[in-house]
């Protein structure tokens, strides 16, 4: 991802703001944005603002590579340890920095012509014209809807997060994307299983009204959550946003038939998560969409509970989300069929994973 960032002081020490932009590298699109009021302060504190605002943006996309540009040289030279931090105020800044750089696998830093910073620039600009006091993120779904996050405190909204039962590919440990396959019949009993304890938690049902259940569009999940549905007495409703990756040409292929067919490439997407599968689509690519998902449901369900039907990646990138976790997050969780999560975001942005790959109702 790219980050552009700037920031500016009317008076040097003076009316003080940021503004920061993430966009993706390849297209160009604009992914988040950000801008504030600092009150009274200097050129170069508003700038490195700036930095701590768009790494900080581009950390909760799920970037693992960023590449910053600034017009400010003393804060690209100094981050990128060609100058030496001289000055006290800036020090701590330039700390943050390096701790919010060190969660990437890479951040490089280069300067540009304030003509090639208007973006930022102009966000800058605005946050010291109202002097809001208070950062804002915008993404592409902000742009229709309010702000999701508006610091205020509040009730969460739990997110019930399961998987799909089995299907015939699972059996086989094989890559299962956009394939649409159904349950088997023991996938039915895992999600009949999965159904009932979930029809007997507190909180489904609020003034006679079931919960929200979400699904993914493919049949596995749609039979998965419809269980639900019947369990719940509620409706499904579909979300093209929960879908499974896009393995491309590994659909229906093993690890081990993948990493045999395409070694190079394989061994780069699962260590890489801006890598996409062959025809497929990266992991990073998943986790901007569930984010979307995330903020549309959370959005609309305020305050309660919503059930979440899904695959492994959509699962593990709410799960991601709740712990502001990076990208390795992905290899090292393990979700098993027709698992139960549960994690809440809070209206200030806060959120808390309660519980993660629980099957007892499955024994």
């Amino acid at each position: 991802m790219l980050v552009e960032a700037d920031g500016g002081s009317r008076g040097n020490p003076g009316p003080a703001g940021y503004g920061a932009v993430v966009k993706d590298a390849d297209t160009g699109e604009v992914l988040a944005e950000r801008q504030a009021g600092l009150g009274v302060a200097t050129n170069n504190f508003a700038e490195y603002s700036g930095l701590l605002a768009g790494l900080a943006a581009a950390a909760e996309l799920g970037a693992s590579t960023v590449d910053v540009r600034m017009d400010s040289k003393l804060v690209v030279e100094q981050m990128s340890g060609r100058w030496k931090i001289k000055h006290p105020d800036l020090r701590p800044l330039a700390e943050q920095a390096r701790e919010l750089a060190a969660r990437f696998d890479r951040v490089t830093y280069a300067w540009i012509p304030r003509a090639d910073n208007s973006y930022a620039d102009r966000l800058a600009n605005e946050a010291m014209d109202t002097q809001a006091g208070t950062a804002t993120t915008k993404t592409k779904t902000d742009r229709v809807s309010p702000a999701k996050w508006s610091g205020a405190q509040g009730t969460p909204t739990k997110f019930l997060l399961l998987r799909h039962g089995q299907t015939e590919m699972s059996v086989d440990r094989r890559y299962s994307g956009r394939g649409d396959v159904p349950l088997t019949e023991h996938g039915q009993r895992q999600v009949a299983a999965a159904a009932k304890r979930i029809a007997a938690m507190d909180g489904l049902v609020v003034d006679g009204e079931p919960a929200p259940i979400i699904a993914s569009p493919l049949l596995r999940t749609q039979q998965t959550a419809q269980a639900v549905a019947d369990a719940l007495g509620g409706r499904v409703e579909t979300h093209q946003g929960l879908i499974e990756t896009d393995f491309g040409s590994w659909e229906g292929l093993t690890f081990t038939e993948a990493a045999d067919r395409d070694p190079e490439l394989h061994a780069r997407w699962i260590s890489d998560s801006s890598v996409p599968a062959p025809d497929g689509e990266s992991f990073d690519a998943v986790h901007r969409r569930v984010r979307a998902v995330r903020d549309d449901l959370v959005d609309r369900f305020a305050g309660r509970t919503v059930v979440v039907v899904s695959h492994v990646t959509p699962i593990k990138s709410l799960l991601r989300l709740g712990l502001d976790a990076g990208p390795s997050l992905l290899f090292r969780l393990h979700l098993d069929l027709a698992s139960l999560s549960i994690v809440e975001f809070y209206p200030d942005g806060n959120a808390s994973v309660r519980l993660a790959n629980d099957i007892s109702h499955l024994s």
